[in-house]
């Protein structure tokens, strides 16, 4: 079954070497129920720099997706299987449904993984927000108003909350990792953490390169928990939940080395931090920032702190996860 859920193909781009193109389905054979873990078997090899197309999955079962309101015929058939097939004892300690891993050739412990996200397409056109998370005494008391469902409209990319309130839709993956150091066990898929895995980024939207310290040879590339949008902080434990279809390049860097997840847009470097405690991770943002901007600028460590102070701007990033994370936008245009 994996060889109808994996293919590859073959193209030329901008006259380089000839690059790997690979589809990549998300079905009971290519999915990781719930965990990051070095122990996992890929069910796709890559090299360094080549292309995958992939989709993911919501993270929600069928039916609780048909309590919502969904008609039955709208649920997509890789999920029921999914659900279905997935024996009980290979889920979890997680919820999401990830999919991967990928084993990128030539990664190794020590290097960095590059992971560019070209293009992210709306494959389903509904989504769904549930009730909880961090001050949960403010959700709907009738427990059935707690899960709700969003149509979404491609065209304008926005959906309705309510009358006179628009959401504007701007997806991405809130999971991308790879596995964490071969220590850590079978990890669950809901704290993020040096590996990156959960970090509910609302900046990792298309056009964004995330770079993963590498743990464990090959890497063991996974990614999902599509968000339609989402604010930082991600205050009730969900955004609008969604499938989604990406177009990602991943390469190996064997020229960087980092110990957290920073990203890239073309307007600013992100430096996250994740921590059980909200301040713990806000320090490990700082001195992460700190140690990017000595390294990179060479400034020292008192002056680089004082530029985190005057012009680069600290966020939740969520508080949800069970490690809460902060991140920090540096602009690059402040760096003439």
């Amino acid at each position: 079954m994996v060889a109808s859920l994996v293919t590859t193909m073959v193209c030329l781009v901008h006259a380089a070497p000839v690059q790997q193109v690979h589809r990549l389905e998300a079905g009971p054979t290519t999915v990781a129920f719930g965990y990051y873990w070095s122990e996992a078997k890929p069910v796709l090899h890559i090299a360094s720099g080549d292309i995958i197309d992939v989709d993911t999955m919501l993270t929600s079962s069928p039916s609780r997706l048909e309590a919502m309101g969904l008609p039955p015929d709208q649920v997509q058939q890789s999920l029921r299987e999914i659900y279905d097939q997935v024996a009980a004892e290979d889920r979890g300690p997680g919820g999401h449904i990830l999919t991967g891993p990928v084993y990128v050739e030539g990664a190794e412990p020590g290097d960095v993984l590059q992971v560019d996200v070209l293009e992210i397409d709306l494959p389903i056109l509904y989504g769904y927000n549930g009730c909880s998370g961090f001050t949960r005494e403010n959700c709907p008391e009738d427990r059935t108003d707690r899960s709700r469902l969003f149509w979404l409209d491609a065209d304008n990319m926005t959906a309705d909350f309510a009358p006179g309130i628009v959401i504007p839709l701007d997806p991405f993956f809130g999971s991308m990792g790879v596995a964490p150091p071969a220590d850590a066990g079978r990890w669950s898929s809901v704290p993020p953490w040096i590996h990156a895995g959960n970090i509910d980024n609302q900046e990792m939207v298309a056009g964004t390169t995330l770079y993963i310290p590498i743990w464990v040879p090959g890497a063991l590339f996974e990614i999902g928990d599509g968000h339609a949008a989402q604010g930082d902080g991600e205050v009730d434990q969900t955004a609008i939940e969604t499938a989604l279809r990406g177009r990602l390049r991943l390469t190996v860097r064997k020229d960087m080395t980092l110990e957290w997840p920073v990203a890239e847009t073309d307007t600013h470097w992100i430096v996250m931090g994740f921590d059980e405690n909200l301040t713990e991770a806000t320090r490990i943002t700082i001195n992460q920032t700190i140690a990017f901007l000595s390294e990179r600028f060479g400034l020292s460590r008192g002056e680089a702190y004082r530029l985190i102070s005057l012009a680069i701007d600290l966020r939740i990033t969520q508080l949800v996860d069970q490690k809460v994370g902060v991140h920090a936008m540096i602009p690059k245009e402040i760096f003439k």
